[in-house]
């Protein structure tokens, strides 16, 4: 019985010493290994391979201040702990050079200090939130900034985390943003340490908008490339060093040399968002008179992009998804009285959910624009990034353009032709549309070196110009946002649709790819809650007791039945 005692002991100490041995190597293999498993139905915490390889490369701490803290609504809560467990995996593949911190804006004592920390933050330049916060017996509201200022090197960027989106539920918007997470953090990251590599230039010098017109789009373009304009005038050399151009709404024609330099520009891997309106109709000459002309407008870049794969339609869309403008109906008293009308000709257009471009894209606002269809060219893929509805109408070029149109209600059955697209990306490899137009002796100039056939690129086309053009007064100096609306002080997504398209253009790594994460976000329905809350109180603390209980009296009959 002793030996058999002792033997048993021995066998427990070397059970426990075998234990202790195997966490110690795991340790010690863990150190040199690292490893991370998402066991997750949509794989939220996998972080994208382009995203890896920039946290592994970070040369020093990013330190990431997050304005999402204190009492919040649950789809608050739900967002700001995505944002902790986004921030949680970055600072893993980072080796802790990510650091974060969440801050409670309205946490100072005092309503002075409280609107001094608001002005702070909205300076810095992040936008605030208004939130209802509902009790049982009582409503309050609540001031938040869903955003993050990004700090490295002195340099700081500010993240507006939370994505509106027109027509969106608060739960939806608070779904899309949190799908948009890892990629706006590592936007940031690149913003604050990558070199201004890469070049984008605007191409002048045929009625193309000037710089103030595309003030904003360029600071904000500023922020991740070099940003130049440049007028070709007919030279070969004119974008040499140049990655992506720019062509925005041109009102005269590009001479042939100048679309050979294009070409060429092409050929040689050269990327282009091309902004051009097939017919020329202003707002403008409707503020002067109450009729205009939409005309053909002789760009002379149609059989260009007809070669590439799309046509440009001289049309314009008529759509019942539009922008409302002010119209003059009467006098009251001196003054003139004015009413919001939907002007059709000015639609909001949707983006394509199934692309990085344009996922989860605000409505982008246009005015005057015309369709662009897609050719079937071997070697081309063809993709629709933004489109009209479905309630259109088409008006072929030329056409008379009028607010008389608003006098009378709209005939819905005639706004059933859509929807139709407006910018469609081009990836492939393009032939160009010099090719068997050239004299031999300059096909054979080494100086020329003519290429009949690109190398594999991309290029993104848009039958509206105007989307890049910013809000401008002249008389002031000064211009506003991409995508202002001064009439509803509503801001659409123009700015982030020439961002993601510039950037998808020049993105090697593919980051845009972190677009397309989709991501559950699981609430609870406080409506039932409310409904059922005694039977899950009930469930969960009485019906555990009483198991318990029976439990308890079954055992000990049975221990009964088994001893007596």
């Amino acid at each position: 019985m002793v030996g058999t005692s002792t033997n048993r002991r021995l066998g427990d100490w070397l059970t426990l010493a075998i234990a202790i041995a195997t966490v110690i190597m795991l340790n010690i293999l863990g150190s040199f290994v690292f490893e991370r498993f998402d066991l997750t139905s949509e794989k939220r915490y996998s972080l994208s391979s382009s995203t890896e390889e920039i946290l592994e490369n970070l040369p020093d701490v990013v330190l990431i201040r997050v304005y999402l803290e204190g009492n919040l609504p649950a789809e608050f809560r739900e967002f700001r702990n995505n944002i902790q467990e986004t921030l949680d995996e970055m600072r893993a593949y980072s080796g802790g050079k990510v650091e974060y911190v969440f801050i409670n804006p309205s946490s100072a004592p005092t309503e002075e200090e409280r609107i001094a920390v608001y002005q702070e933050l909205t300076k810095a330049g992040l936008e605030y939130t208004n939130i209802r916060l509902q009790s049982e017996d009582k409503v309050s509201e609540q001031i938040i900034f869903p955003g993050a200022i990004v700090a490295y090197g002195g340099v700081e960027v500010p993240l507006q985390l939370l994505k509106n989106k027109l027509g969106a539920s608060q739960q939806d918007m608070i779904s899309n943003s949190i799908q948009q997470l890892e990629y706006e953090f590592i936007s940031a990251l690149q913003k604050l340490m990558q070199p201004q590599s890469k070049v984008v230039a605007f191409v002048e010098g045929h009625g193309e908008f000037d710089a103030m017109e595309t003030a904003d789009i360029e600071a904000s373009l500023k922020e991740l490339y070099t940003v130049e304009r440049i007028t070709i005038n007919e030279k070969l050399s004119a974008l040499e060093g140049v990655d992506a151009i720019i062509i925005a709404r041109p009102d005269s024609a590009y001479s042939e040399k100048d679309k050979f330099v294009l070409d060429q520009f092409i050929m040689r891997g050269g990327k282009v968002l091309w902004m051009i309106d097939p017919v020329f109709a202003r707002m403008d000459s409707l503020q002067n008179s109450q009729l205009t002309m939409g005309l053909v407008l002789e760009h002379n870049l149609t059989d260009q992009l007809f070669k590439y794969g799309v046509r440009l339609n001289n049309d314009l869309i008529l759509d019942l998804e539009c922008v409302s403008i002010p119209i003059v109906t009467g006098q009251v008293g001196d003054q003139p009285k004015q009413e919001m009308f939907p002007w059709y000709y000015s639609p909001l257009l949707s983006g394509n959910d199934g692309h990085p471009i344009s996922l989860n894209l605000d409505r982008v606002k246009t005015e005057f624009t015309s369709t662009v269809e897609s050719l079937e060219l071997e070697g081309i893929k063809a993709t629709t990034i933004l489109s009209s509805s479905d309630q259109t109408k088409l008006v072929n070029a030329p056409t008379r353009v009028s607010f008389n149109i608003l006098r009378e209600a709209p005939r819905y059955e005639l706004f059933n032709t859509g929807p139709h697209a407006v910018a469609v990306l081009l990836e492939g490899r393009f032939e160009s549309v010099f090719k068997n137009r050239l004299p031999k002796r300059l096909v054979a100039n080494e100086k020329i070196d003519f290429l009949e056939m690109s190398d594999s690129t991309q290029m993104i086309v848009v039958s509206d110009g105007d989307i890049i053009r910013n809000p401008v007064r002249r008389d002031e100096n000064r211009y506003f946002t991409l995508g202002y609306d001064r009439y509803t002080n509503k801001t659409y997504g123009n700015k982030a649709f020439v961002l993601n398209a510039i950037n998808y253009l020049l993105d090697d790594q593919g980051l845009l790819n972190i677009r397309s994460k989709e991501f559950k976000i699981r609430l609870l329905d406080q409506a039932k809650i409310d409904e059922e809350r005694f039977y899950w109180q009930f469930m969960n603390t009485a019906v555990p007791i009483v198991i318990v209980v029976l439990f308890g009296f079954a055992r000990t009959w049975m221990r009964k039945r088994k001893y007596s």
